[in-house]
C-alpha cells in the first residue's frame, strides 16, 4: 500500500451549464482557488455546438481569467490536429506568461470527418495516426519552449540589444505531417514547460501519455480501470526512461450532487481510493457546475482537509509547484554547456 502522507491532487472541470460567458468562468475559477484546487479545466473542441449554444475558445477564456485569479492553475483543452504546433506554442506560453507560471493545456486530437471539413486543412485520419502526431506535436512544443534560454533577454538599452542570439536555438523539427524550424517568438515561459495533460482513457492515447504527460486523467468510476491503466501508464513511462512517479494519475469523474447529497459521502469514497492506491487523485466533472462546484468546495474539500488529505493553501506559486512536479531544464543550455567542457 502506498503511504498516505502523499499528496491528493484534486483538480475540476468549469465548463459546461448556462450562461456561457467570460464573467461566468471567471466566478467559477474564483470559486475553485477558495477550495484550494490545483487546477481548472475548461473543455474545447473544433465540432459546430448544438443550436442555440455558444462556444468559447478555451486558451482565449482562461487568459480572461488568468489576471483576476492568483494561485490556481488553468488548463485548457488544446486540440493539436488541426491546428499548427507553432500556434499552439506560442499560444500556450502566452498562457502561462499572462497567469505567472500558472498554465497548462489537455492534449485532445479531432477525429471526425465533420470537424476536418470546418477546417478543410486535410481529411479526417484514424486514432492511432492521430495520437502518434500528437505525442510529436508535444514534443515539437516543448522543443519550441526551450528554444530561448531562461537569460536570453537582455533588453540593454545602452547596447540596443534584446536577446542574445546565441541562446535562441533553432528546432529543426520534422514529421510525416508537418516541419517547424523556429525559434519561438515567445519567451521560455515561467514554468519552464507548462503542464500537459493527456486523456489516457482511450487505448490510443496512452504511449503518448506514458511518453509526454506531466499528468494523465482516466474517465470511469471502476477502481479496477484506473488501478489497471495507472499500473500500465507507469511501466511505459519506466520503458521512457521517465521515473513513473512523476506521471500523476486522476481519476476523472462525473459529479451531480443536490443540497440534500451527502458531500461526507463523496469525501469518503476519495479518501478510500487514494489510501488504497487507486489514483493519485481527482478530476470532478461537475454536471452543474453552479451548484456543484460550490458543493465541493464548501462541504467536500472541507472533509478532506479535516482528514488531512487535502491542503487549506497553496503552497507555491506555480501549478507546476501545486503538482510538486520540477522545472524542466533547458535542453538548448545544457546541451551547450555540455559541449563547452
Amino acid at each position: 500500500m502506498p503511504p498516505l502522507n502523499r499528496p491528493l491532487r484534486l483538480a475540476v472541470a468549469i465548463d459546461g451549464g448556462a450562461p456561457q460567458t467570460a464573467s461566468a468562468f471567471v466566478d467559477r475559477a474564483h470559486l475553485a482557488e477558495r477550495g484550494a484546487f490545483d487546477f481548472v479545466t475548461l473543455d474545447d473542441s473544433l465540432g459546430q455546438p448544438a443550436p442555440g449554444v455558444a462556444r468559447l475558445d478555451a486558451l482565449a477564456v482562461l487568459a480572461r481569467v488568468a489576471p483576476t485569479t492568483d494561485r490556481i492553475g488553468l488548463v485548457p483543452t488544446v486540440t493539436t490536429t488541426h491546428t499548427e504546433p507553432f500556434h499552439v506554442s506560442t499560444q500556450v506560453a502566452t498562457l502561462d506568461w499572462v497567469s505567472r507560471g500558472r498554465a497548462g493545456w489537455i492534449v485532445e486530437v479531432s477525429a471526425t470527418e465533420a470537424e476536418a471539413r470546418l477546417v478543410g486543412r486535410r481529411p479526417a485520419a484514424p486514432a492511432p495516426e492521430l495520437w502518434h502526431e500528437a505525442g510529436e506535436v508535444v514534443d515539437v512544443v516543448t522543443r519550441l519552449f526551450d528554444s530561448w534560454e531562461d537569460d536570453a533577454e537582455i533588453r540593454d538599452v545602452a547596447t540596443g540589444r534584446f536577446v542574445d542570439r546565441d541562446k535562441l536555438h533553432y528546432v529543426d523539427f520534422e514529421s510525416a505531417t508537418f516541419s517547424v524550424r523556429g525559434p519561438s517568438i515567445v519567451p521560455r515561459p515561467p514554468q519552464g514547460h507548462p503542464v500537459t495533460v493527456i486523456d489516457a482513457t482511450p487505448s490510443h492515447a496512452r504511449a503518448a501519455a506514458a511518453r509526454h504527460a506531466d499528468v494523465a486523467l482516466i474517465r470511469t468510476d471502476d477502481p479496477d480501470v484506473v488501478r489497471t491503466v495507472r499500473a500500465d501508464l507507469r511501466e511505459r513511462a519506466r520503458a521512457c526512461d521517465r521515473e513513473p512517479d512523476r506521471l500523476i494519475v486522476l481519476a476523472s469523474l462525473p459529479v451531480d450532487l443536490d443540497a440534500s447529497a451527502d458531500a461526507v459521502a463523496l469525501a469518503e469514497f476519495a479518501a478510500s481510493w487514494h489510501t488504497d492506491g487507486v489514483a493519485d487523485g481527482f478530476h470532478f466533472r461537475p454536471r452543474n457546475p453552479e451548484r456543484d462546484l460550490r458543493l465541493l468546495v464548501d462541504g467536500t474539500v472541507p472533509v478532506l482537509q479535516h482528514r488531512g488529505l487535502a491542503r487549506h493553501f497553496y503552497p507555491g506559486a506555480t501549478l507546476r509547484e501545486h503538482l510538486g512536479l520540477p522545472r524542466p531544464a533547458n535542453r538548448y543550455a545544457l546541451a551547450r554547456e555540455a559541449s563547452a567542457r
